[in-house]
């Protein structure tokens, strides 16, 4: 018999409890191939059945279960109780982040169904398109959806973004993997009207490149992949006009100028204009001056006073020539 185990769940009545609380269950797993979910089950099923969580399919296809466990969002089906256990024999489970709890380990995802709503997940083809047959995509097309196409709406990336968590406006990494998705799709007539809109404030830009919606994805989904192909869609294309698109090319051009990132010229660069600096960033500075964050110096700002070139730059003038050739986007500000 598997040696016994115990899981910390973090409990939650509505109707009973003003907080959340932590309540452990020990006991021996049905197996030594258990999943977690058939540890979860055998709680509820065995033990106290008040327990409340959400689960069906139990293979990884219809994405209800996915919960915090030791801290990390992910399915609870789709890996054995052993791979998560601690120097103690124990597991804590919580349930998915960024969204409110109904009750123990079930969430409100209405957040997360309305940020993939707001990428109008589907197909526009064009209406004035003769009739030639089906529109077929060929295998080179598809390649470029195909990793989006395995999404499975789990919400388990949603429940680990660090930028949703920070701001409430941006639209998470699955409804930007289902906005890459519909934007390589051949079939769809609106890819320039969806990236100008994925550009704007709460889009594509603001990812902050954590990872940790990868390293929760159960499919090979890769949500931070799929945003970044949307930038470099966007860049291609010209959509330049906005502050995440001004902060990657000032990002280069400041490394041409010297080998460098100066990052006291970095952030002028990226607000595109004196008035959003004054207004937006100059206060920032302030305030991270007084809290000793930085020491202002505005020497820094003038070229050549606070880097100069690096050894072999005229090796990093060359790369960055080669990327700027590859990408050679028609400019449309």
């Amino acid at each position: 018999m598997p040696e016994p185990i115990t899981i910390r769940v973090r409990r939650f009545n509505p109707e009973t409890d003003a907080e959340s609380y932590w309540q452990d269950y020990t006991f021996e797993p049905p197996s030594e191939d258990s999943t977690l979910l058939d540890c979860i089950n055998h709680i509820k099923w065995f033990i106290d059945g008040t327990l409340t969580y959400r689960m069906s399919c139990r293979s990884a296809i219809c994405g209800s279960c996915a919960m915090r466990v030791n801290g990390g969002g992910q399915l609870v089906c789709n890996s054995q109780y052993r791979d998560h256990l601690d120097a103690d024999n124990m597991i804590t489970v919580e349930p998915a982040g960024n969204m409110p709890v109904v009750k123990d380990l079930v969430t409100d995802a209405t957040g997360f169904w309305e940020k993939i709503r707001a990428v109008d997940p589907y197909i526009k083809s064009d209406a004035d398109r003769e009739a030639e047959g089906e529109h077929l995509m060929s295998p080179e097309d598809f390649s470029n959806i195909d990793e989006a196409s395995t999404c499975i709406m789990c919400g388990a990336c949603y429940s680990e973004c660090t930028s949703y968590d920070i701001d409430k406006n941006f639209l998470g990494p699955a409804a930007l993997a289902k906005a890459q998705r519909v934007v390589h799709d051949t079939r769809d007539a609106e890819q320039g009207e969806r990236l100008a809109q994925l550009s704007e404030y709460g889009g594509m830009w603001d990812c902050a490149h954590c990872f940790a919606c990868v390293q929760a994805c159960p499919k090979p989904v890769n949500p931070l992949y799929r945003i970044v192909d949307l930038r470099n869609e966007a860049h291609k294309q010209g959509f330049h006009d906005n502050n995440g698109s001004r902060h990657a090319r000032g990002f280069v051009d400041i490394v041409e100028e010297s080998g460098w990132l100066d990052e006291a010229k970095l952030p002028i660069k990226s607000v595109g204009s004196l008035k959003e600096f004054v207004t937006d960033l100059l206060p920032m500075g302030i305030r991270m001056g007084v809290k000793n964050k930085f020491r202002p110096n505005p020497m820094h700002l003038l070229p050549g006073r606070h880097h100069p070139p690096v050894p072999k730059m005229n090796e990093i003038t060359k790369i960055i020539a080669k990327t700027k050739a590859a990408a050679d986007p028609a400019d449309k500000e």
